[in-house]
């Protein structure tokens, strides 16, 4: 086993046992999924391994609900805490700590900050990506459950004359984050990749839109 490898086991051990296993749409999962795709990404951008795999694995470790009052305090907390972690780990080097917590505390969406080094730009690419396709319609509505969202405005469902509201309706979060994520992206590997995703929305869309009609709702 070689130090990456027993580096990352030994992290998402730490994360499974810090994270909260009431929401799905951030629970290990997720964290395994955005880990995936960040060592894809850097391995095809040539990113430093060192520095996406702790971050992607605790980008998400303290992550309050969307509805919570303290849900912009998420990011900073989870890099606070791989900060904590790292600096406790004797063999991982003490220079790229920061580039770990960095990483972290701008990858959120809603803060919209935008990274200035490849490999918080492929972090934030990653938790993007987990935003497009078919996992982000389950993540979607999952939170929607959680949160007791309506499903979808009834008198305006896909935000054709009205601005989304995806505090209240799930559906809205398709125009206000998912298909509007693509153009925050960075790398020329996570573009590619959000190809299949986006047109993946778009049909769950338009068959959405064509049941609603045949029913009568729209």
């Amino acid at each position: 086993m070689n130090k990456i490898t027993f580096l990352k086991d030994k992290l998402i051990r730490i994360a499974i046992d810090k994270m909260n296993e009431n929401d799905p749409s951030h629970d290990i999962n997720h964290i395994m999924r955005v880990l995936s795709i960040s060592e894809k990404i850097a391995k095809e951008e040539g990113a430093d391994l060192d520095i996406v795999v702790p971050a992607a694995i605790f980008h998400d470790v303290i992550c309050y609900p969307k509805n919570h009052r303290r849900r912009l305090d998420s990011q900073i907390e989870s890099a606070e805490f791989a900060r904590k972690i790292l600096k406790s780990i004797k063999f991982f080097p003490a220079n790229k700590i920061e580039k770990v917590y960095d990483s972290i505390n701008i990858c959120s969406f809603t803060k919209a900050k935008s990274p200035d080094f490849l490999e918080a730009k492929i972090l934030q690419d990653a938790d993007s990506l987990e935003a497009m396709g078919a996992i982000s319609i389950m993540r979607t509505f999952a939170s929607a459950g959680i949160m007791n969202k309506i499903f979808y405005n009834s008198l305006d469902p896909f935000c054709d004359k009205r601005k989304p509201d995806d505090a209240k309706y799930a559906l809205d979060l398709f125009f206000s984050r998912l298909l509007v994520v693509k153009s925050r992206l960075h790398t020329k590997s996570a573009k590619f990749m959000a190809q299949k995703r986006i047109m993946l929305l778009k049909v769950f869309l338009k068959a959405l839109r064509s049941e609603l009609s045949e029913d009568n709702i729209i």
